[in-house]
């Protein structure tokens, strides 16, 4: 079984940036991620825009030499991404200089011009613009840590792994293991949803056979393994003993299993509440 490195601290990877950023970008970067677990989609907008407030900060820092204090409002946030993108070559690197703040204006222009939470007359986008708000705010992160990170260079990957790696409220990590919180799933589902989290290198079968804990090994190869395999949803080498979802597998992850598990989830939620019943 694969064993999973000690959980690395982005306060420990991040230790080069002023204390009060750092301590706020962790504080806004750690909210953004758990309403994403939470599939707050409508929230996720707001905070997404407060991320890129703090990190609009830093990137002043570190090319600069100065920031905007925290309890000073940007009254041109437009203006701050391109003077920094004006800075000089010896400031700091591409990345820093031009790339980060053009990704910030987006996500900060994202957050103020789509009606994040708000249901219109017109098709509703709240889900694909937070996803795509995580997914610009993940890569700043990650494009922070690896210019500024204060750890080995095998730790500074990992963390950027782990942070690029899909989060789903269906999954634990935990001792090293992934387990599925939705207990009513079968074998099928729960390794799909498994592979689901890990898309780009695939996942050892020794470890799918003991997450999901099936009680037989052979049969858990024969009735699941195999079967998702013969059906196109995962690609099973039998040499390397490593499994991979296909986009076919994604498919019925994002459109069938997500979908119906949330739907149950929602309704055990409004029932424990009294919201549903008989009228």
């Amino acid at each position: 079984m694969s064993i999973q490195s000690p959980k690395l601290s982005l306060e420990h990877a991040l230790s080069s940036i002023p204390s009060s950023l750092r301590k706020r970008l962790v504080k806004n970067y750690s909210t953004l991620k758990n309403q994403a677990l939470e599939d707050r989609h409508d929230t996720i907008g707001h905070q997404a825009g407060k991320l890129a407030e703090v990190l609009l900060r830093i990137l002043q820092n570190i090319l600069t030499g100065a920031n905007t204090p925290l309890s000073k409002g940007l009254t041109n946030f437009k203006g701050e991404c391109e003077r920094l993108e004006q800075t000089p070559k010896t400031a700091g690197p591409e990345g820093l200089r031009v790339l980060m703040p053009r990704a910030l204006l987006f996500l900060y222009t994202l957050r103020n011009k789509r009606d994040f939470g708000h249901a219109g007359g017109e098709v509703v986008a709240n889900e694909i613009d937070a996803l795509t708000a995580m997914r610009v705010a993940d890569w700043c992160m990650c494009e922070l840590i690896r210019v500024c990170h204060s750890l080995p260079l095998e730790d500074a990957q990992l963390l950027c792994n782990a942070i690029a790696e899909r989060k789903l409220a269906a999954l634990w990590n935990v001792l090293g293991r992934k387990r599925v919180l939705y207990t009513s799933l079968s074998y099928r589902d729960q390794t799909l949803l498994l592979l689901y989290s890990d898309i780009e290198t695939g996942i050892p079968t020794e470890d799918l056979f003991e997450w999901t804990e099936h009680s037989n090994r052979s049969n858990y190869r024969r009735d699941i393994l195999a079967k998702l395999h013969s059906g196109r949803l995962i690609e099973w080498d039998k040499k390397t003993e490593m499994a991979i979802i296909s986009p076919s597998g994604i498919d019925e992850v994002e459109n069938n299993i997500l979908p119906k598990e949330r739907k149950k989830k929602k309704k055990g939620a409004k029932s424990a509440y009294g919201l549903t019943g008989q009228a």
